[in-house]
């Protein structure tokens, strides 16, 4: 199988114990991995969790009947996706990987647009960043039952508050190289 960010996060909160789909999403959300897995739509959590299980990674534990839910099936984690959890996440760990994400792309393009307006819709972007990187700091600080949340479950986060101070860095000094004219180009295809 695959690896992905939505089959490692299923695998590593199952190795909290047993839980349902519906229990998964709501930890993936608490937690705030939502904000490195895209549990958006809950099909793509049950398709995963039907690809795992036919892998052999995780499978049925029990099937839950309460009158307020639906019935609910509980799924444990394997030894083999216990190994494979581990594997995947030393490789995600050692290895950098290109992930193609947009803004590289929409880069890579700029020359279609004059250099003024490339420095306003990057000036855009340098507020987003702003505000998301405030979002981001806030949830650093945030406490459960009056206790700070522990550092090793928020690296995720810091490492996104760093990257994003890094891209808003980069993003200022591409503005300023447009405004003095250092970094001009005529617009069009190349």
């Amino acid at each position: 199988m695959r690896r992905s960010p939505l089959a490692l996060a299923v695998l590593g909160l199952l190795e909290n114990g047993p839980l349902h789909p519906y229990g998964i999403q709501r930890l993936i959300r608490q937690w705030g991995k939502d904000q490195v897995v895209n549990v958006g739509q809950r099909t793509s959590l049950y398709r995963m969790i039907v690809r795992l299980e036919e892998d052999g990674l995780i499978s049925v534990s029990a099937t839950e009947q309460d009158e307020r839910y639906p019935e609910r099936t509980v799924y444990h984690l394997t030894d083999e996706g216990r190994r494979v959890c581990r594997e995947w996440l030393a490789e995600i760990l050692t290895t950098p990987r290109n992930e193609f994400p947009e803004f590289p792309a929409g880069l890579s393009f700029v020359m279609l647009v004059p250099p003024k307006t490339a420095g306003e819709l990057l000036g855009q972007r340098r507020e987003a960043l702003t505000k998301r990187i405030s979002e981001l700091q806030l949830e650093l600080r945030m406490e459960v039952d009056g206790k700070p949340i522990p550092r090793y479950a928020l690296l995720e986060t810091e490492y996104q508050v760093a990257v994003l101070i890094a891209e808003a860095k980069w993003i200022d000094s591409v503005r300023h190289d447009l405004r003095t004219g250092k970094l001009t180009w005529t617009p069009g295809p190349v």
